[in-house]
């Protein structure tokens, strides 16, 4: 009895041990799953509430505004971003992304910039001409010695400098059409050659993209990388820009992203985000949130700026070309005593000594706007899923009330550091916009 018990034991004991083996072996022969972390998750640049009482004024009123324009119906959404002194004083995204959807606008979603691109393409220049890998004035020839105009001459003179100002002597927006329909780029630029000149280079202003995005090239062929590469080393990826990119693919990628609209008997209605623009990327084709235009308005309003020399900066943005806007949106703005364009910005001044760095955008139905006010270390960036009013006037209702503070803020401001108020007394003169 003894002895079949121990066998009987023997043999339970046995299996238990060869059951454990072979699930252990078939665990082992199993795939592994990859077992993927979560993505880091997304912040957006720090808010400076301001302890003066008349920003704080000022920011309500024109939150209130843009409040009551999407209740008004003058856009589906908007997202805004003020900076003062590199610092951000207002961030924050309005109504609706999508408006099929009822998605809101948050202050990480993606809208595309169009001609506010030409801003970035330019200050990525400026970072190549401080790291001594490119000129203002390097000559296009260099960098494609296949690049031909109809005149010799004006092929042999014309620079980096002609194309970021539009002033290259092409015709005003030769090739839009093409470039509407998705033409590739490098046939545009073949073709430049059969257009009949309006002047030598940097003689006359005339808006030209396909010109423009020729800096693309330019620096492709300096650096020896794609052009979104290097956007991507030399600005995006320093400052931050985590949403920023070039292309129609990473937009689509992108799971918060603001839709272009159209307005119809029925209110605004969702369309289509197309590839149109992104074969001219310099000129039109970067892709950004809220957050990313924040931390650009930051790098271009600090003192000490992280991203450009001060040289470079001043350079870039010094009057190079009178340039009167067509725009029809330009009316919104108060009457400027002069209209010009430097190298990737538009410079307008109003009663001679007050200056604002500008530009505007528009494709696939969503306006974008920037403007700084350098002097006073002012920033400000609106994005919209449609054109329309408030994309028009967004811009100008912000200075037309930083107009109606400014001297209290200013006196608030020498009444927390009376040396300031010296300093003030010498130069105050009246701004107006």
């Amino acid at each position: 009895m003894l002895r079949l018990i121990v066998v009987i034991f023997t043999v339970l004991v046995g299996s238990l041990i060869f059951y454990n083996y072979r699930h252990k072996e078939k665990e082992a022969a199993k795939p592994v799953v990859a077992v993927h972390a979560p993505s880091h998750a997304k912040v957006a640049p720090a808010i400076t509430l301001s302890a003066n009482p008349y920003w704080i004024e000022l920011l309500n009123e024109y939150q209130s505004y843009i409040q009551s324009a999407i209740e008004n119906g003058e856009a589906p959404g908007v997202a805004v971003a003020i900076v003062k002194d590199s610092s951000v004083i207002f961030l924050h995204g309005f109504g609706l992304s999508d408006a099929a959807e009822k998605d809101s606008v948050g202050v990480f979603s993606v809208f595309r910039l169009g001609s506010v691109s030409k801003s970035l393409a330019s200050v990525l220049t400026g970072v190549l001409v401080q790291d001594s890998i490119l000129n203002w004035d390097d000559k296009v020839i260099k960098y494609i010695p296949d690049f031909e105009l109809k005149s010799k001459e004006s092929t042999d003179q014309i620079t980096i400098r002609h194309l970021l100002s539009h002033t290259s002597g092409l015709p005003y927006h030769a090739f839009t059409y093409e470039i509407d329909n998705g033409a590739n780029l490098d046939p545009l630029i073949y073709h430049l050659r059969d257009l009949n000149l309006t002047g030598p280079p940097g003689k006359t202003y005339s808006y030209q993209n396909v010109a423009y995005s020729i800096v693309g090239k330019v620096i492709e062929s300096a650096t020896g990388k794609p052009y979104d590469v290097v956007m991507a080393e030399k600005v995006f990826q320093p400052l931050h820009m985590e949403q920023a990119s070039l292309s129609f693919d990473a937009m689509m990628a992108n799971d918060d992203k603001a839709r272009p609209h159209v307005h119809t008997i029925r209110g605004w209605k969702p369309t289509a985000i197309n590839e149109t623009y992104y074969n001219v990327g310099p000129a039109g084709g970067v892709n950004a949130s809220i957050s990313d235009m924040a931390r650009w308005l930051k790098a271009l309003t600090a003192k000490q700026n992280s991203l450009l020399l001060t040289s470079v900066k001043d350079e870039m943005f010094k009057p190079y070309v009178r340039a009167t806007a067509r725009n029809r949106y330009f009316r919104n703005w108060k009457k400027s005593s002069g209209s010009f364009y430097s190298l990737g910005w538009r410079i307008l001044t109003f009663n001679k000594t007050d200056t604002l760095n500008y530009h505007g955008g528009y494709v696939n139905g969503y306006r974008s706007e920037i403007a700084l006010k350098d002097d006073d270390g002012i920033g400000i960036c609106v994005l919209v899923n449609a054109a329309g009013q408030l994309a028009d006037r967004a811009v100008p209702e912000f200075f037309i009330r930083y107009e109606k503070y400014r001297q209290k803020i200013q006196e608030w401001e020498n009444s927390q550091n009376p040396s300031l108020a010296v300093e003030a007394g010498k130069t105050d003169e009246q701004h107006s916009f």
